[in-house]
């Protein structure tokens, strides 16, 4: 049971209309705020062309991000939130992308070879033109995705 300062914690996050950062987690449970590489990892950066191969972003928070021609490969995004993110051309070979949300983002373009999307939400994601050669898909949700344009 906690302390009657967590429960009161607790409630503040349940009845405020605004996200609330709490040890560098945000209440829905991703990371923020954290800098990979020298880049700021935050919902909305532009990281347009950024190196971060090999970054350690599981749980990242990079909701409608710009990641277009980002250098992802061997990068462990698991469980991260890439909603309505633009990865156009990003690639993400190797990637482990396990978990991750990645609904409505636009991956037209991105090199997923041999990623890891077992149980990634791609619902409304854009694929067009995306190599996912011997990606891992099993229990990936793509319903509405658009693979061919």
């Amino acid at each position: 049971m906690g302390t009657l300062a967590s429960l009161v914690d607790y409630r503040l996050l349940v009845l405020c209309p605004t996200e609330q950062i709490v040890n560098g987690l945000s209440f829905r449970g991703y990371r923020q705020g954290m800098e990979v590489n020298g880049y700021k990892i935050e919902p909305g950066a532009n990281l347009t062309g950024a190196n971060l191969t090999d970054a350690n972003l599981t749980e990242a928070d990079l909701e409608n991000s710009n990641l277009r021609d980002a250098n992802l490969m061997g990068a462990k995004l698991q469980r991260a939130s890439v909603w309505g993110a633009d990865l156009e051309g990003a690639k993400l070979e190797g990637a482990d992308l396990m978990g991750a949300d990645l609904m409505h983002a636009d991956l037209t373009g991105a090199c997923l070879m041999g990623a890891d999307l077992r149980n990634a939400k791609l619902e409304g994601a854009k694929l067009s033109g995306a190599n996912l050669a011997g990606a891992n898909l099993p229990g990936a949700m793509m319903p509405n995705g658009t693979v061919n344009s």
